[in-house]
């Protein structure tokens, strides 16, 4: 997380210190080179220093061929409004993104699906949630992206990046707390 929200701080001070889009987009991806390569040197995985990496460049590449900085942060505002879609429609079809991702975690798999309806509820509900809490995030961000507002647009993004994921996962946690507990998944034996 810290490898996709640095970046976008480097990108809004040198951007309000140099008034240069292409020098903001520089220290932007210069930071996200650095991550790699302190991950890389410490032998831990890259995947999230890459995934920023990643972002970075197409909103540095959109931000210095349009001229406007406040296109940096597009491409990170439209994978937020596909993300919540995507929580919601999950939640929607009976398969919510959270059940998928912790049902493994917690060793039931998939069971909260067919034998735990109390266990579906609960993630549906920690879906929903996500979808709020994350939904707000391009609410409040979008009309500044469109009013040009580079420097609250900026400042927003940042601290608007790891405190609501906190708050998504206190609520999850305190949702699955009142769930019924796990039906862990049968493995057969390899005999």
């Amino acid at each position: 997380m810290i490898d996709m929200t640095l970046p976008g701080l480097a990108f809004i001070v040198t951007y309000n210190l140099t008034h240069q889009v292409g020098n903001a987009a520089y220290a932007a991806l210069g930071l996200s080179a650095v991550f790699v390569v302190v991950r890389l040197l410490r032998r831990e995985t890259i995947q999230h220093a890459f995934s920023g990496v990643f972002g970075v460049a197409i909103g540095a590449w959109i931000a210095t061929h349009t001229g406007k900085a406040q296109d940096f942060y597009l491409p990170g505002l439209l994978w937020n409004v596909a993300y919540c879609a995507g929580l919601a429609v999950s939640a929607l079809v009976r398969w919510p993104l959270i059940g998928l991702t912790l049902g493994p975690v917690t060793g039931e798999m998939f069971t909260w699906r067919t034998q735990n309806p109390g266990r579906l509820k609960a993630y549906t509900k920690a879906t929903w949630a996500w979808v709020v809490i994350m939904g707000l995030k391009p609410v409040i961000l979008f009309p500044l992206y469109f009013t040009g507002d580079v420097n609250l647009l900026g400042w927003l993004k940042v601290a608007l990046g790891i405190p609501p994921m906190l708050l998504a996962m206190y609520v999850t946690w305190r949702i699955l707390l009142t769930a019924p507990p796990p039906i862990k998944a049968e493995v057969p034996d390899e005999d």
